[in-house]
């Protein structure tokens, strides 16, 4: 019980580096927030479907504990500042969402639903999301947390009216109030948590419910809460809009980049469930939101009170005294889950008064289970309050006074255990599902993070009081540019492999050479590498044997791989043995300067694929977006790749390509690209083809996208698997160079296609036809124009996600389109 208390609280606040300590406005900030004791949890799908304002607001201006539970990590979502999709997409969102909430002070929580992609309709999310796994998972939250208000994001009553994910966490949510409460629903929490019943449930009305803003603001809004949230925090030197607005730009992956405002500002909310409201500016009423709320509590507000009134903003110090006396007096409290939150605000607010800095770097960045680790430390107080340091996690010797601003440090020798989980994203551990993470642990679900263990407990004494504070054993370096950089600690296998082609594609029966990176965790790596495929692929040797003398170093093995005679797909895994235990992963590091660097253990796996595949044409021109991985894929296939920027394009640059074909959302993120249409456009009218992948209908860079009339919607096909129909039987594109058939769409992944066009000129013939249960017929996915010798194609459906994944189908339809004409 006190490990996960301890987990569930701090694994979202406890920085992988020594955060700048606050300021005297902010210090007088949180301790006000000490002395309001009101909880609000926010509710939505994915990360950025969060209002950063209003949780700013309640977070900052009511000063109540405020928690953000996106149902996913956005997963299914497109990344503008890389190619990582899927679950590496998700660590990156995850972290975006951690620093958002930095910034506006909230918490973050997730379930284990995982991000499948857009879904039209919340039934088919709630089946493939597991619909009761995902609401244990709310409850527990709700239960762990226990929010006195709850708002929704989305309307439970509007299903089909916006992503079924949306629609789904509103619907759950009204389940989860009642059942929180309901002590026969989940006994198994009870163990841990109590049942809780929140005060009111409100859904947050915004104007894409109205059909857009002119609706809204014509709209009576009378019936709903007017929260008059466009504030200016003056201890914080900012409006709550530009605080939510630098939230709101940490995430970058999605390009929801945002520009602060000042002034009036409202937000809507209605009323779905629990009590009314007279005072509509108070979302707390009728709910203690004082110490009194605790048994005994009393004391402990007016003491807190005291402090505020004496605060010397040119000597916080001088409240430290105060704050130990609180720090014992919230110790002695009955109610567990106030006195574990408060206890650490005050340590928090104590610090920063003090200037306390505590701090321990490891010798290394990453070291193995079972190894041993220098660990320095270093602890100064830079105030006139009296501490001194009694013991660093239960080693006394090295207690020492903590003088004014005389900094005290040294070192000591530490065990990593043998038991030591790697360093990774715990939902990641184990293979789930397509809409369901697996965890386990129930004590582990709604932590947001990576759940690091290695820590050190510094003891100081404050007077007559000694207080621990944890902090996180982390590793530093200097750096000539950047100057000091802190990276996490992290716990790395003792070897580890990457297989370098991601997919291996044959089209024919000649074997091929599979390179595989051995990295050494150790010194004296010694071992062997086996490559495993099922029957019917052929694998020489059968293992290779590998030497590496030093932690870090590399070599890169290859094996001879032979197909099986007929098309078939299969995975291939990479397995090392040392002195005979077997190591399977790969080590992927995530690194943006906008989050903390994030290590990522996977299985060491590949997709295998030996497909029916005929090309023409050698040469291409790829075009680069919002970025993929179809470059790749197409070498694979067997083409010559150029990537080209914008301002690469000219007439001459193109003329000998046999295709030029635009990554995803180029025309939204290319503002050069405007002004290199015409030659792309004479480069087809020449005999060239150009292709062009999907693009979303905000924020085109250009009007005219083809040489005749073309129109993008938001039609789609999000079932990846949905019967597709021949428009055009005969036409080129469906036969040559390779014949197509329904075959040829099974096994595609995620979805089938977006940002489908509606409209369009004659010009054009539509050349597919499907469509998800329940809806009539897109048949803007491949849209094909001869244009003088050449031809201009568009096509919504999602190679970005297919040819990475090896789907034969997608690489053989590829290949049809680009030797169109030839």
């Amino acid at each position: 019980m006190q490990l996960f208390s301890f987990i569930f609280l701090f694994s979202f606040t406890l920085s992988f580096a020594q955060p700048p300590k606050p300021t005297s406005a902010e210090i007088y900030n949180k301790l006000e927030k000490l002395n309001f004791l009101g909880t609000a949890l926010y509710i939505a799908a994915h990360p950025d479907d969060e209002n950063t304002r209003l949780i700013s607001f309640l977070a900052n201006e009511k000063h109540a504990r405020t928690g953000y539970l996106s149902l996913t990590r956005g997963d299914g979502g497109q990344n503008l500042i890389g190619l990582e999709l899927r679950e590496q997409l998700g660590v990156i969102r995850t972290q975006e969402l951690i620093e958002a909430r930095k910034v506006d002070g909230g918490e973050q929580f997730f379930s284990r639903a995982n991000d499948f992609g857009y879904s039209k309709m919340p039934d088919e999310t709630l089946e493939i999301w597991e619909k009761g796994k995902v609401l244990q998972d709310m409850v527990w939250v709700i239960r762990r947390f226990r929010p006195d208000v709850i708002i929704n994001r989305f309307d439970h009553r509007s299903p089909g009216t916006t992503h079924g994910h949306h629609t789904s966490s509103a619907m759950l949510t009204q389940e989860a109030w009642d059942l929180a409460a309901d002590a026969k629903y989940e006994t198994k929490q009870l163990e841990y948590v109590k049942t809780w019943q929140p005060k009111r449930l409100l859904f947050n009305v915004s104007w894409w419910f109205f059909g857009g803003r002119e609706n809204f603001e014509k709209a009576d809004k009378s019936k709903y809460i007017n929260l008059q949230t466009g504030v200016y925090n003056p201890l914080l030197g900012k409006s709550n809009q530009e605080i939510a607005a630098l939230s709101r730009s940490k995430h970058r992956s999605q390009g929801f980049g945002s520009t602060g405002q000042r002034g009036d500002d409202m937000e809507y909310l209605e009323l779905i469930k629990g009590d009314d409201l007279k005072d509509k500016q108070n979302l707390f009423e009728g709910i203690d939101t004082t110490w009194n709320r605790v048994k005994g509590g009393k004391p402990v507000g007016d003491a807190i009170a005291l402090i505020l009134k004496n605060f010397d903003f040119k000597n916080p110090s001088a409240s430290v005294p105060a704050l130990a006396d609180v720090y014992v007096m919230i110790g002695k409290l009955e109610d567990k889950h106030w006195v574990a939150i408060k206890q650490e605000e005050v340590k928090n607010i104590i610090a920063a008064c003090s200037g306390l800095y505590l701090e321990a770097v490891a010798e290394h960045q990453a070291v193995t289970p079972g190894s041993p680790l220098k660990v320095k430390w270093e602890a100064i107080n830079r105030s006139a309050i009296p501490m001194s340091l009694e013991s660093i996690s239960g080693q006394k010797d090295i207690a020492a006074p903590l003088d004014n601003n005389v900094n005290q440090s040294g070192e000591f020798d530490i065990k990593i255990k043998e038991s030591a989980n790697y360093t990774s994203p715990y939902w990641l551990t184990e293979k789930g599902t397509s809409g369901m993470y697996r965890v386990d642990d129930l004590q582990k679900i709604g932590i947001p993070d990576i759940i690091r263990e290695q820590f050190i407990d510094f003891n100081i004494r404050i007077g007559t009081i000694s207080i621990p504070f944890k902090r996180e054993i982390v590793y530093k370096y200097n750096d000539p540019v950047m100057g000091e950089v802190y990276q996490p600690l992290d716990i790395i296998p003792a070897v580890t492999t990457k297989i370098l082609n991601k997919v291996q594609l044959f089209t024919n029966n000649k074997k091929q050479t599979i390179s595989i990176r051995i990295q050494a965790g150790i010194d004296n790596c010694k071992g062997d590498l086996k490559f495993e495929l099922p029957n019917g692929w052929k694998v020489t040797p059968a293992s290779i044997p590998f030497d590496l003398a030093r932690k870090g170093s590399e070599t890169t093995v290859t094996f001879e791989v032979a197909p099986p005679a007929e098309p078939t797909e299969a995975t291939g895994k990479s397995v090392a043995t040392i002195n005979g235990k077997e190591y399977d992963r790969e080590l992927i590091m995530i690194t943006y300067p906008h989050i903390v660097s994030q290590q990522v253990l996977m299985p060491s796996t590949a997709k295998f694929t030996k497909a029916d595949l005929k090309i023409r044409g050698e040469k291409i021109a790829y075009i680069m977006g919002a970025g993929d991985n179809v470059p790749e894929s197409l070498k694979q296939m067997g083409y010559e790749i150029a990537l080209l920027t914008p301002e690469g394009i000219s007439a001459e640059s193109l003329k000998d390509f046999d295709a030029v074909v635009l990554g995803i959302r180029a025309y939204n993120v290319l503002d050069a690209l405007a002004f290199k249409q015409q030659i792309l456009f004479d480069y087809v009218k020449d005999g060239g083809n150009m292709v062009v992948q999907y693009n979303t209908t905000g924020d085109l860079r250009i009007k005219e996208l083809a040489p005749y009339p073309l129109r993008i919607s938001r039609d789609r096909v999000t079932e990846e698997n949905a019967k597709v129909t021949f428009l055009e039987p005969s036409h080129p594109v469906l036969n040559y160079p390779n014949k197509l058939s329904d075959k040829d769409f099974k096994g595609w992944v995620q979805e089938q296609g977006l940002y489908y066009p509606d409209q369009w000129a004659p010009e054009f013939t539509p050349i597919l036809s499907s469509h998800d249960k329940g809806e009539e017929a897109k048949k803007g996915g491949l849209l094909v124009a001869k244009y003088g010798k050449g031809y201009y194609i568009y096509t919504g459906l999602s190679f970005f996600r297919e040819l990475p994944e090896g789907v034969s189908g997608a690489y053989r339809l590829m290949a049809n389109i680009i030797g169109l004409g030839k």
